[in-house]
């Protein structure tokens, strides 16, 4: 980070298109829920000069008019990006979602940022829901800037965050300015530690001026930390010698350090803000980005290889490279149509050039399919909000937004047609709380699809799944917020009205011991009638074997060719089931006799006699019901190991293992029954406060106990 005495060149309310990504800054907003980072957002616009000081653009639209979801919801769930110009430099801002539930969105955000405003609210501590996205950041090298908010609330104390965020963050995190109170404890500007400077805002106007004599020796202490933490992550080694020797460093030179400090993610300083007076941190934050945080050239960019995976030359950030760009984020617009948002790392993008769409679909996802296309770019704009201003082309390293991508998903690579790439996906969480929804009506039904392929296409988080054996559609959610999202847009956005119902399990039957039964059809209606009699045995298999058919008829009891009718009833009566309703697995069914009639028997009497047979074994012998079972990797917060340990108990689960997984977390494995995981998504995250994660992989179908197998053929004798 860096700062000015003094206020420097501001921006208009547009930000044209840069030619140099030099001259580029893209900063996610990352932070938890309430940080008030979409408030940050808009201070920073309104001192920018991209919104008036209502918060409004031209044509009345707020920067936090993103979606009429969220505006119903009052809450922030989705990426949003608000372009501007500050100094001459193109400020990208993309503010994020802080709930668990959208962590696919935060993701995204981390993809197209080059650094990271991470913001905390003053009166609110660190919760092991903060340090999550912290790690978050972490994860993929993010360089960050620590912003304190709310600094005008009762009971906020800037000292007290800083101290926190050093134990919780390391010693990196020091400030680089600090907030100057008016003698009614009201704020009344800042105190730049480098420039040794206080910024009053008390007249209304950013006035710099020297600082008072109470300042002086709370400057000191503070500038020497900071100069010690800078120095620290230089590449001058006799900086530090000079330093302690007692010479006086240049400013630029710490300002130099002070960036590569921040690049390397090591180093976080630490900024105040607040809400009132108006402006108050905003000028150093939009300094502090444009001077300390690393452009697109300075960052690593995916890896990339051609559509069928062969490899290609490493990509740069060069506007005259080959055409690169990644799509972080689809909406559709009932008026516009579909819009995307995207990354480039490579080459000029411009409006009405043909591109090639890359896009791969991850292993297990049957929703949406690979695809290759080639389509032709619509207008290219920068987004500010809800806003779009029309740009003549986007070079590498900027963000811009497309219309007109029909085939286009969120996490595709789009490309030189004649120079196909696809880029390596970003890492996105597997949804793990299945929905059941039935469309309302018959015209509801009719719409339906389209508008859940919409839904897939924007969001890479959200899983679509028809289970084949239940016959139910299923969407597999983040959360219970996320789950409300959807179905919201469902309904506000695409007009569909659909209603959740509770998710069915993929139960199976089988015979816990070896029955007999005889299957006899004898039918006479004038003309030919129906004729077939079959005796079979039924024995249970180990599990997963299957099903067996075995031809035991001696002397043509059955003729040969209607041997086959009788295996066909057989298996079509093993999918219906023979107690319960559900599929029937792991058995050995042998046909050892039968009669037959010249003129009346055929195959359908045959498939019928099968089919009877199978049932009257099934009455003669038990029949079990299977249930699936799936292993479980849970990821938890040592403190919350025992109630995690006793609500597995509590669901029928099996503990095969747990293990320390690095400081303060424990790695649990166990295998539970689907039934005890429908909403575990969400009872987890509550038992845990919010500290744990989970995966599933189904492990195969058992026994279900004899009391509740019991209760379920029972509720299902009475639907």
């Amino acid at each position: 980070m860096a700062e000015k005495a003094d206020k420097g060149e501001r921006g208009g309310t547009t930000a044209a298109a840069p030619e140099d990504p030099g001259r580029i800054r893209n900063v996610v907003l990352v932070g938890p829920p309430g940080a008030g980072k979409t408030t940050l957002l808009e201070q920073l616009l309104v001192s920018a000069g991209a919104l008036g000081r209502a918060g409004r653009t031209e044509d009345g639209t707020t920067v936090s008019d993103f979606d009429e979801a969220e505006a119903r919801q009052r809450r922030s769930v989705s990426l949003a990006v608000a372009a501007v110009e500050f100094d001459g430099v193109k400020l990208n801002l993309i503010d994020t979602p802080g709930y668990a539930d959208f962590v696919g969105e935060l993701r995204a955000g981390l993809r197209a940022a080059d650094a990271a405003l991470f913001v905390l609210a003053a009166v609110d501590g660190v919760d092991t829901a903060t340090v999550m996205l912290w790690e978050e950041c972490a994860a993929v090298g993010m360089p960050r800037a620590v912003v304190v908010t709310k600094l005008d609330k009762e009971r906020a104390d800037f000292d007290e965050t800083v101290a926190v965020c050093q134990r919780v963050f390391g010693d990196g995190v020091l400030p680089l300015y600090l907030p100057v109170h008016a003698d009614d404890e009201t704020l009344a500007g800042t105190i730049g530690l480098l420039t040794q400077q206080v910024f009053d805002l008390s007249s209304g106007e950013r006035v710099a001026r020297e600082p008072d004599p109470e300042h002086v020796e709370l400057i000191e202490t503070a500038r020497a930390a900071l100069i010690e933490g800078i120095i620290a992550e230089s590449e001058d080694e006799t900086l530090m010698d000079r330093y302690l020797g007692g010479e006086a460093l240049d400013i630029e030179t710490l300002i130099t350090d002070l960036e590569t400090a921040v690049s390397r993610g090591s180093f976080y300083p630490v900024l105040p803000s607040a809400t009132t007076p108006a402006g108050f941190g905003a000028y150093e934050l939009l300094d502090g980005m444009v001077r300390g945080f690393p452009s697109p050239l300075e960052r690593p960019l995916p890896g990339a290889t051609t559509p069928d995976g062969s490899p290609v030359a490493p990509l740069t950030c060069d506007p005259g490279g080959p055409l690169c760009a990644e799509v972080v984020k689809t909406t559709t617009d009932p008026y516009v149509g579909r819009v995307s948002l995207a990354r480039v790392f490579s080459g000029t993008l411009r409006p009405d050039a043909a591109v090639h769409v890359s896009g791969h679909v991850a292993a297990g996802r049957d929703d949406h399919q690979d695809h290759d296309v080639d389509e032709r770019v619509g207008a290219l704009s920068s987004p500010l909000g809800k806003t779009l201003r029309g740009v003549p082309h986007a070079v590498a390293g900027d963000i811009v937004t497309i219309a007109k991508l029909a085939r286009a998903e969120t996490g595709d690579t789009l490309s030189d047609k004649d120079d196909p790439l696809l880029v390596e996906p970003w890492t996105m969480p597997d949804p793990l709380l299945p929905v059941a929804i039935v469309a309302r009506s018959k015209a509801d039904e009719d719409k339906l699809a389209g508008a859940l392929a919409r839904l897939v296409a924007e969001d890479a988080t959200m899983r679509l799944e028809r289970n084949q054996e239940t016959g139910q559609l299923v969407l597999w959610c983040m959360g219970e917020a996320h789950v409300d999202v959807l179905l919201d847009r469902l309904t506000g956005r695409y007009g569909v009205a659909v209603e959740s119902i509770p998710v069915k399990v993929s139960l199976r039957e089988t015979f816990a011991a070896p029955g007999k039964g005889h299957g006899r059809l004898v039918k006479q209606s004038g003309g030919h009638g129906q004729y077939a009699v079959c005796d079979i045995e039924v024995e249970p298999l180990p599990s997963g074997s299957g099903f067996e058919f075995v031809d035991k008829v001696v002397g043509g009891a059955v003729p040969r060719q209607f041997i086959p009718s009788v295996e066909k009833g057989v298996r079509a009566q093993l999918e219906k089931g023979v107690a319960a309703g559900y599929p029937v697995v792991d058995v050995r069914v042998t046909l050892f006799d039968g009669k037959a009639h010249s003129v009346d028997s055929s195959d359908m009497a045959f498939q019928t006699a099968g089919a009877l047979a199978l049932k009257e074994a099934a009455a003669a012998a038990t029949v079990a019901l299977l249930e699936p079972v799936d292993r479980v990797t849970i990821l938890v917060s040592d403190e919350y190991v025992g109630s995690v340990m006793s609500d597995l108990s509590g669901r029928r689960g099996r503990v095969s293992g747990s293990e320390p997984v690095g400081i303060g977390r424990t790695q649990i494995q166990a295998e539970v029954p689907q039934l005890e995981l429908t909403r575990y998504a969400i009872e987890l995250r509550s038992l845990s406060h919010g500290t744990a994660t989970f995966t599933r992989s189904y492990v195969g179908h058992e026994p279900m106990p004899a009391q509740l197998a019991k209760k379920i053929q029972q509720e299902q004798a009475s639907a």
